[in-house]
């Protein structure tokens, strides 16, 4: 056997000896926001079944602020063995515009692993608002320009967005007041401190059954189970929808098989008929994809906002 075909078959081995088994210990997943939001919950139902197939424990860690920006970037720091995950969301496709000084960028710093699903929102109003409709809050803004404060998680999060597309597309004008989290919003919501939101479907239900908030419309393209009462946004405003997306994320530079495998496995989760059930409990659709798919999709939704900031005037921090 000559020098080249043992230098060969060196080259072929090496990879395979110098690969350490993963995982080898607990796991991080983080979660952008607060706990008892759309996106903790959906990432504690994901950490569970990882937990399952993994064989090591995945912990959820919620490491809120700045519309998401501090986890991911608590994330995008940490060292690239598929040991620390991150549950991103629309708000991070959002900050690609919004917060272009920010410590890291989507697409080079975190390696995009997997979609995990779609979460419409539903727009609700306070009691005391004489609106039972999109078309009658519509006619109220133009006839109140100005006068309609609504809540968001945060400056630049999806429900700012949201809510900023649909003002523009509608010809209205509303004040924006931001809250800390989404709790704090609905909370201001229910005591008629503000007047209309967007929040996830699965989190307004409850305050409409009780009767403590008016449901005006959900943002999915059909009609949300949760709230079959209530119609599509896009029922009086052809096209229009709105909602939230989860996705898994890892930092840069992990291995290609860490990737592939945990792609795998979530869009294995999400084919399974109690996932199925419970995303619906939630309002929630999977979306399985692959990972090529998935950042596809990542570029195309950084394209989409840049331009709802630029039509609604929104300013980059």
């Amino acid at each position: 056997m000559n020098r080249r075909t043992l230098l060969a078959l060196a080259a072929l081995a090496t990879p395979a000896a110098a690969q350490e088994p993963w995982p080898r210990r607990p796991l991080r997943l983080v979660v952008p926001y607060s706990p008892g939001g759309m996106t903790d919950t959906v990432a504690r139902l994901l950490a569970e079944r990882l937990t399952q197939v993994l064989g090591q424990p995945v912990v959820v860690e919620n490491r809120p602020g700045l519309a998401g920006t501090i986890g991911v970037d608590v994330v995008a720091k940490s060292a690239p063995d598929g040991h620390t995950l991150v549950v991103g969301t629309t708000n991070q496709a959002i900050n690609e515009t919004l917060q272009p000084r920010r410590p890291f960028r989507l697409m080079t710093d975190l390696a995009p692993v997997a979609m995990i699903d779609s979460v419409p929102f539903a727009l609700c109003v306070a009691n005391a608002l004489p609106v039972q409709s999109l078309a009658e809050l519509i006619a109220y803004a133009k006839a109140h320009p100005g006068e309609l404060n609504y809540a968001s998680s945060g400056p630049g999060s999806a429900l700012h967005l949201s809510m900023e597309r649909l003002a523009v597309q509608a010809g209205i004008r509303m004040q924006h007041i931001p809250f800390r989290n989404y709790a704090e919003a609905r909370t201001s919501l229910v005591a008629g401190q503000i007047q209309l939101m967007f929040d996830g479907s699965f989190t307004l239900a409850p305050l409409i059954r009780a009767g403590q908030i008016r449901g005006i419309a959900t943002g999915g393209a059909r009609r949300d189970p949760q709230l079959s009462e209530l119609p599509t946004l896009a029922e009086t405003w052809p096209g229009f929808e709105a909602g939230l997306w989860n996705g898994l994320f890892g930092p840069a530079a992990m291995p290609p098989a860490v990737v592939e495998r945990l792609n795998a496995e979530v869009n294995r989760f999400l084919g399974e008929p109690q996932v199925i059930a419970a995303q619906a409990a939630l309002g929630a659709v999977g979306l399985p994809m692959s990972v090529t798919a998935f950042r596809d999709f990542l570029a195309a939704e950084i394209a989409r906002h840049a331009a709802v900031v630029q039509a609604a005037g929104v300013q980059p921090e």
